[in-house]
Parts: structure tokens; C-alpha cells; sequence
């Protein structure tokens, strides 16, 4: 389905940390089509102010097929703005834009790698896999975090979606001491997992090798500088592999219009 331009009216809005926001917009035109994954593009401003370009946002969660759920982390004067909008408000979107994560056919085992706010797309992606054909127990859901402060909350939501959750913080001031992606080792050997990640670039690079070395499958979510979702502006290129990546003799991959969710054997992580 092509994106469309529309006006959200916020319905809640929900401090997370000092600088995390989760905001329920009423969009039943959205809900109803976006797949977990996918993002918006959303206006940081009144009228014609500044700043001119919008914010690409991804969305975390559809409820009732007529709201969605953004969770902003307020970086900036855009992030500010949007994260600022109180219930009765209207922010402009454009979406549903880019490609999702691919649900699996049949049940198996799923890993979920969380950095941060990167895990935004993850908690709708867990959802849809929970209501479908993943059982909970085939579940394992990692989350990371500066500090407790930065997850718990998170990690809560995921777990009242019915999913094991183990949380890392780098401080050591809520589960494992250290960084998520070592709790990969944690795995059961010998078994197979689909792994999806999302989260600040390294992290997704050390779960993308771990994967590709296990032969596992791995559904990444890239986040990027992005400013018009449709491939026009070009400054959310990363570089690819295969015949037509940068690694394979090509080029670079768009992630508004290819992306944000690439198999993890389409980037070259080593660029």
C-alpha cells in the first residue's frame, strides 16, 4: 500500500525515562495497514516553522486496529516538539513507509535483540509473533540498556506480552553486567533461532556476525539520518553486499525505501 499524509490526534502520552516518550495516536487509516517494522515520517513543528524536515519514527505498537504507539526519545528541537504534544493535539504523519520484519510461517525459535530505544519496532514485532504462530516458550527476548533506568520499563511491557525477557545494562544496575549481545551466548546450542535486532549500529553489526557465522537467520531494523522516507534525498544510504551492494561491485542500499529491516547478509558490516 502506498504512504499517505494524515493528522493523528494524540491520545496519551507517557514519560518513559528523562528523555523517552510513548505517544497513542488515533489513526485507524494507518493501524489498519502498517506491519511491524515499518515507520513514519513525522512533522517536528507548527505550520512552515523549523525544523523543516520530518522525523522518522518507527512504530512500536498498533492497538485496536485504530492507534498506533511512537516512542520518542527527544534528541533535538523535532523530537522535542513531538515528544511534547499533549492528548487533544494533532501531529502530521506520512506513513506507513519502508519494509518490515518477515513474520515466520511456522512456529521455531525466535531471539529479540534490544538496544536502547532502538527497541521501538521490536515490541509490535513481538506481539504480532506471540498472536501468531511463535509460542511464548520459543521466545527469548534480550534487552539493553545504559542502565536499569533506561529498560525496565520496556522490559516490563515485553513481559506482560508473555515473553522471557533478560535485560543487560552496562552499568550492572539491572541484570547481566555488560553488553546484550553477550547474552547470545546464553542460547540453547544445538538449536536453530531466527534472530531479530534493533538497536545503536555496533550492537546490530555483533549480532548480524553472530548470526551469519551460526548460519542462523537474522532480520535487522537499521536506523539512520533521514529526511524524506521515499528514497528522494538519499542520506540514509548504507553500504550493501551481493550483486548490487557496494561489497559486491554495486552500491549502497536505501533504508526509507529498501529498508529499515535488511537480512543481515545484505549489509556490509565490515564498511
Amino acid at each position: 500500500m502506498m504512504p499517505f499524509k494524515c493528522n493523528a490526534e494524540v491520545r496519551g502520552n507517557e514519560k518513559i525515562t528523562g528523555d523517552i516518550w510513548r505517544l497513542t495516536l488515533e489513526v485507524p487509516a494507518l493501524a489498519r495497514v502498517a506491519s511491524p517494522g515499518q515507520f513514519v515520517m513525522a512533522k517536528g513543528s507548527k505550520g512552515s516553522g523549523p525544523p523543516l524536515w520530518r522525523r522518522p519514527l518507527s512504530i512500536h505498537q498498533v492497538l485496536d486496529d485504530a492507534r498506533i504507539q511512537l516512542l520518542i526519545k527527544v534528541v533535538g528541537p523535532g523530537t522535542e516538539f513531538i515528544a511534547g504534544r499533549r492528548p487533544g493535539e494533532t501531529i502530521s504523519l506520512v506513513g506507513p513507509l519502508g519494509r518490515g520484519f518477515v513474520l515466520p510461517e511456522q512456529s521455531g525459535n525466535v531471539c529479540i535483540v534490544g538496544g536502547g530505544v532502538g527497541t521501538a519496532p521490536l515490541f509490535y514485532l513481538t506481539s504480532r509473533l506471540l498472536g501468531g504462530s511463535v509460542k511464548p516458550e520459543s521466545v527469548k527476548v534480550f534487552l539493553g540498556g545504559a542502565t536499569a533506568t533506561d529498560i525496565m520499563v520496556l522490559a516490563k511491557d515485553f513481559k506482560a506480552l508473555g515473553a522471557p525477557v533478560e535485560i543487560a545494562t552496562d552499568d550492572g544496575s539491572a541484570g547481566y553486567h555488560g553488553l546484550v549481545t553477550e547474552l547470545l551466548n546464553r542460547l540453547e546450542p544445538g538449536k536453530s533461532w531466527r534472530v531479530y535486532s534493533c538497536g545503536p549500529h555496533p550492537m546490530m553489526k555483533t549480532v548480524a556476525l553472530y548470526c551469519l557465522d551460526r548460519q542462523w537467520p537474522c532480520q535487522v531494523s537499521l536506523e539512520t539520518l533521514m529526511a524524506c522516507g521515499i528514497s528522494a534525498c538519499l542520506g540514509c544510504a548504507v553500504p550493501g553486499r551481493g550483486p548490487t551492494g557496494l561489497a559486491g561491485g554495486g552500491g549502497y542500499l536505501h533504508v526509507c525505501k529498501e529498508g529499515p529491516v535488511f537480512e543481515a547478509g545484505e549489509v556490509a558490516w565490515e564498511l
